[in-house]
């Protein structure tokens, strides 16, 4: 997948925080070895999974020391085995050693969030449904875990509060009904998505009449999401699913005239992957 500037800025910003907190003043136990010491060594998966963050892993020995080497046998997306040799690095040693840590947390993550969303993605692969994920991010990961749902094989809802707008319940409240919500939002920002989240059929009606873009039926029965989908034939409405949703539950919905289910549980549910660097001395 092509990374775009935006993210390419981010993964700098990323791995920049991300050492700085683990060096802090100086890696210590690195100062052990001899520092024109050269190793070699490699990044091995100790069990199934779906390969994600590999531009970190470049960036975190990209900074320590430009003239450390990688040689990746596999890309972000790929479908890795138990006890695969995934990479092999060279270069000084003490710096393999300070990116070590940082460089799997990366990677342990973002395959993390890969491989369930690849999980996901495959049940729905012969319906018309998009799974998409959420705001439910690990703070200063937002662009990294959405990207690692794409390489998964999900999509991506609203990136952040600006570039959509999703009207809840509170907004509801403070705005004094979803006709006023809605029309408000078509004033601020022409051209931008209007979604609105309802719990009941009678606040589906309303945000049909106010000419929601979206609507997202939150925790609704299957009784409901029903009758909701044969009301939305007979509009330019898009459906979206969200709440309580998970494997077991997906094939439940491939019958029904919805377009989106959002999960919560793709960047905030995944575990992360087992990886490991061995190192050695050249």
């Amino acid at each position: 997948m092509q990374l775009d500037p935006k993210l390419k800025k981010n993964i700098v910003q990323n791995v920049t925080r991300a050492l700085e907190e683990d060096i802090g003043s100086g890696d210590i136990t690195s100062l052990l070895v001899p520092e024109d010491n050269l190793s070699e060594a490699v990044i091995i998966c100790r069990e199934p999974a779906v390969i994600c963050g590999i531009p970190w892993v470049n960036e975190v020995f990209r900074q320590l020391n430009p003239n450390i080497t990688l040689d990746w046998n596999v890309a972000d997306g790929d479908e890795i085995g138990e006890n695969q040799t995934l990479c092999r690095l060279e270069g000084n040693s003490r710096c393999l050693l300070t990116g070590e840590r940082t460089a799997l947390n990366f990677l342990q993550t973002l395959s993390g969030t890969a491989t369930l969303s690849r999980r996901y993605s495959k049940l729905v692969e012969h319906s018309k449904i998009q799974i998409l994920d959420t705001r439910k991010t690990l703070p200063g990961l937002r662009l990294a875990q959405k990207y690692a749902v794409k390489i998964g094989g999900c999509h991506n809802h609203r990136l952040g509060l600006y570039d959509a707008f999703l009207i809840k319940e509170n907004h509801i409240t403070a705005c004094g009904g979803i006709d006023n919500a809605v029309s408000r939002a078509k004033q601020i920002a022409p051209g931008k998505l209007i979604e609105v989240e309802v719990e009941t059929l009678e606040e589906f009606e309303q945000a049909l009449i106010a000419k929601a873009d979206r609507v997202m039926l939150d925790n609704f029965s299957r009784e409901d999401i029903k009758k909701a989908s044969l009301v939305q034939r007979q509009n330019q409405v898009e459906l979206e699913v969200s709440g309580n949703i998970d494997t077991s539950s997906l094939d439940q919905y491939h019958d029904l005239a919805i377009q989106f289910i959002s999960m919560g549980a793709l960047t905030k549910n995944c575990r992360s992957i087992d990886y490991s660097m061995q190192l050695g001395n050249l």
